[in-house]
């Protein structure tokens, strides 16, 4: 079953500032509805927008890519990135994109592998929303995301997750990557 859903940002609770559409796609395929902690993660790049302003910006697992959006939105250079085996979830982000009107790139990324375009990438602020799921998948986001950090020097990497009793783990690996 497909949808739209509406996700509004603003200062005033009776006229949002921007709205943000999102086809969604209730199947069991993770990168095609909107999760809770990239409705938290967007919600911040709206509060810190300032702080943010002129940077250039990578959603990791963007999946439906709300953070992202949004930060688009606020006239950041944004590049949406999910794993390049995800043809459906590309397309959609494709999709939103032109939805939205937001002229956002679009990038297959697979974390942990280091093909030709992960090494052009130079974001100021790298943002995850809802990307610690899979425990045998750390290792390679945290390589990713440290590879990313280093190549481009004074970026941040801002994540919401939702702690599924591995709290611990994340912070070894945080650890083992020097996050």
């Amino acid at each position: 079953m497909t949808t739209v859903s509406q996700h509004d940002f603003g200062d005033k609770f009776d006229k949002p500032a921007l709205t943000i559409s999102i086809i969604e796609n209730m199947k069991e395929e993770y990168g095609l509805f909107v999760w809770p902690c990239s409705v938290i993660l967007a919600e911040y790049v709206w509060q810190q927008r300032l702080q943010f302003s002129g940077v250039s910006v990578l959603e990791l697992g963007a999946g439906t890519c709300l953070p992202g959006l949004v930060a688009a939105k606020l006239g950041l250079d944004v590049t949406l990135t999910d794993d390049s085996n995800k043809l459906e979830v590309l397309e959609n982000m494709r999709r939103v994109c032109d939805l939205n009107q937001l002229n956002c790139k679009v990038l297959g990324l697979t974390w942990g592998a280091w093909d030709e375009s992960i090494f052009t990438l130079k974001p100021k602020l790298i943002l995850g929303a809802d990307v610690l799921y899979d425990a045998s998948a750390f290792d390679d986001l945290f390589a990713t995301v440290t590879f990313l950090l280093q190549n481009s020097p004074g970026s941040v990497f801002i994540t919401t997750y939702h702690n599924r009793s591995g709290h611990h783990l994340i912070e070894f690996l945080m650890l083992k990557w020097g996050l």
